[in-house]
């Protein structure tokens, strides 16, 4: 009946339709502009054959629809709001054609379906889903919301409070969750799905079900009092608005846009629906999470290549075992490649195995484990004194105390006892791995495996490579922590590496403000404000004072132009002499308590004013919410900028991820150089010159110049 690149319609038996799509130039199907316009031809294709008395939709992908094609975004979201708001509603129109055919339909969803791919199923009248599969509308983590009827559709047949928080959290929903609260009408085992899914569409047909009833549901007023609205609505707002805070508008405009046109029938409520998705898609916050979800796609396709080079890792060992080592052998084992830990103190292996074994009940108590699998993940980990097993491991990832001179002579120790070829990675958060080199007799097997801290928890680790390193080394860190469900960024040795060699030109920043008189704890609210986790001050304290005085050191030798750490005395200073450590001895800027579920609380300490006072030359000084932003971000930026430059990493994309990721520079600002595109580059250089008199690290680079000059931006739209 139709025959198109991304969709086909066969007649079958009974005079049903089925329209199957299926992406001849790609391994998934999704909504791009030739599959838009395909629907719209097929669906004519359809209406025009008299004969036909059902339509079953169906995919040929192991997937159904996985949502919009977003590399179409950048160029569609430069239009202006009028027309994009044109669009989706002209867009809504071809659903709307599906939803109105003259007979039942039945989506058969076998496998993901979010996004557009969900809302082409909500166009059909019922829905029988894969046990397999999942649906969701998580266009919210795009700082988006639906713009093909889900904020329309879905209200209408699960309720607006359940759609709301499944369109609002953005969260994929498994199919008892939506067949709970009739999203589906039929869950079944995926080998009958198309089966059964043809036997209901009969039963349809054969007038078992009413489906005009259904459809009208779909396409009518909200069933909502209007005393019941408001109470929901209200609710609603309050709770999400406080759960996604104010930089992220999309989850509140959920709500909003339900609200509006919970009064209207389908075409009104579409063009509410429209109207806001145009408005959402215009913000920087949509700019940036859609860049940050391409960049994430691009940091995957880069670790599956580099799978391909890779040598397969079979078997793990971490050298050093307490927190980190336990924290690397928990994630190596739990993720599916058993990891021997070796120490050589019972008592550091007892910590270590503790590590592993808390964070396996903490999952067992969050339902996300059994006890047994909990047992077998435990198992994979081998505890040793001894290098007895080391012949047979495929990579190490040394964890010892951060002294040179230990790692050196544990590093050589270990080259000698394993086979030919493996791996051996350093977890060294500052030590230059080129350094490290000088003790390997096979520096080509050798380089910097750098996870964060707590490793279960951050997604980050720096692949860090030396002079010597291979390829083939290279690549089978990668695949190994790509294995144990990290992002690994591939970084070029030097001082730093690549997050802490940005992030100390931030604290460095914030140290020459706390000098000119800031306000700690001020400064702390503006930057959390501006997106960040934690302020600079809480920031120093949850890493540990002596760790940030100690890598604060090792900068300051391989950057003294801009990172000199003695031109004066600094409130890091000060802490680290008063031996306030932050959390880890439960004093720092702040003071720790420890909370009813036994983690650290941070609570004012009155001392702390007293103690900065000291290196406050000129007393106290109020500052503004810009002020205080730009000299945190400028020497962040110029330094992410230097990286680039320097090679020290190869894109704007793995500069970026590497400050999302490894500390948690905020996700809807898109990471230094996505925040740079969007204040503007000729801007920033106009704040790095109101800056000038504090210094090289706010001395903009010949690059930013020429950007400047030339209008470029680190992600062309």
């Amino acid at each position: 009946m139709y025959q198109g690149q991304s969709i086909q319609v066969t007649k079958l038996d009974g005079d049903i339709a089925e329209l199957c799509f299926d992406n001849k130039t790609d391994s998934v199907n999704k909504f791009d502009q030739r599959t838009i316009k395909e629907l719209s031809e097929a669906t004519k294709a359809i209406t025009a054959d008299s004969s036909i008395k059902g339509l079953l939709v169906t995919s040929g992908k192991d997937v159904f629809i996985v949502g919009a094609d977003i590399t179409e975004f950048g160029p569609m979201f430069q239009l202006p709001e009028e027309e994009i708001a044109k669009w989706a509603f002209e867009g809504n129109n071809i659903f709307n054609a599906i939803e109105d055919l003259p007979f039942p339909s039945v989506t058969a969803i076998n496998g993901i379906a979010l996004g557009g791919g969900f809302e082409m199923s909500l166009a059909t009248d019922y829905r029988i889903i894969s046990e397999k599969a999942s649906i969701g509308l998580p266009e919210t983590k795009l700082g988006i919301i639906p713009g093909f009827g889900g904020t329309v559709r879905l209200p209408r047949l699960i309720g607006a409070d359940n759609a709301i928080e499944w369109i609002a959290g953005g969260e994929a929903q498994k199919p008892a969750a939506a067949l709970k609260v009739h999203a589906v009408d039929g869950v079944v085992p995926a080998d009958k799905l198309k089966s059964a899914s043809l036997k209901f569409l009969q039963s349809v047909i054969d007038g078992k079900f009413d489906y005009k009833a259904r459809r009208e549901q779909k396409k009518s007023k909200l069933n909502l009092n209007p005393l019941e609205g408001m109470m929901a609505f209200s609710t609603a707002k309050g709770f999400i608005a406080g759960k996604a805070g104010k930089n992220y508008p999309a989850p509140v405009a959920v709500v909003s846009v339900i609200e509006k046109a919970a009064g209207k029938g389908r075409e009104e409520a579409l063009k509410i629906e429209s109207a806001a998705f145009a408005k959402l898609a215009k913000t920087t916050v949509a700019d940036a999470l859609i860049a940050l979800f391409l960049n994430d796609q691009f940091l995957k396709k880069k670790a599956k290549a580099a799978g391909k080079l890779a040598k397969p890792v079979k078997q793990a060992a971490v050298l050093g075992a307490g927190i980190m080592g336990g924290g690397i052998a928990y994630q190596s084992a739990s993720k599916g490649t058993p990891i021997i830990m070796k120490d050589i103190a019972d008592k550091a292996l007892d910590i270590g195995m503790g590590e592993a074994n808390k964070l396996l009940s903490a999952q067992v108590d969050r339902k996300k484990m059994t006890p047994i699998k909990a047992g077998q993940v435990l198992s994979e980990i081998r505890p040793t004194l001894n290098f007895g097993d080391f012949g047979g491991v495929d990579i190490v990832v040394e964890a010892v105390v951060e002294n040179p001179k230990i790692k050196k002579s544990v590093l050589a120790e270990v080259e000698k006892i394993v086979k030919p070829g493996t791996i051996i990675a350093s977890n060294t958060s500052s030590i230059s791995i080129e350094e490290l080199a000088t003790a390997m007799q096979h520096p080509e097997n050798f380089l910097g495996m750098h996870f964060f801290n707590p490793v279960h928890k951050m997604p980050l680790v720096e692949v860090i490579y030396a002079s010597k390193t291979s390829k083939e080394a290279i690549a089978t860190t990668v695949a190994y922590a790509t294995a144990m469900g990290k992002t690994a960024i591939v970084v070029k040795n030097c001082p730093g590496f690549l997050v802490n060699r940005i992030l100390f030109p931030y604290f460095g920043g914030w140290l020459a403000l706390i000098r000119d008189g800031a306000d700690y704890i001020a400064v702390d609210k503006i930057m959390e404000t501006f997106g960040w986790p934690m302020g600079p001050a809480y920031l120093q304290d949850v890493v540990g004072i002596d760790t940030s005085h100690h890598v604060g050191d090792v900068l300051a030798e391989g950057y003294p132009d801009r990172m000199d750490n003695k031109q004066f005395k600094s409130a890091l200073d000060v802490m680290y002499e008063a031996k306030r450590f932050g959390q880890k001895n439960g004093v720092g800027f702040f003071k720790y308590e420890v909370d009813p579920k036994g983690k650290p609380k941070k609570v004012v300490d009155p001392t702390t004013p007293e103690l900065l006072a000291t290196v406050q030359p000129n007393g106290k000084k109020d500052f503004s919410e810009e002020e205080v932003v730009d000299r945190l971000m400028l020497p962040m930026i110029i330094e992410t900028v230097r990286c680039l430059d320097e090679s020290i990493v190869e894109s704007p994309t793995e500069a970026d991820m590497g400050l999302i990721f490894g500390i948690g520079f905020p996700p809807f600002r898109g990471g230094a150089l996505k925040y740079a595109d969007t204040v503007g580059m000729k801007t920033i250089l106009e704040k790095c010159a109101k800056y000038a008199s504090l210094g090289k690290l706010y001395e903009p680079t010949e690059s930013m110049k020429k950007m400047a000059a030339e209008g470029k931006l680190y992600y062309p739209k």
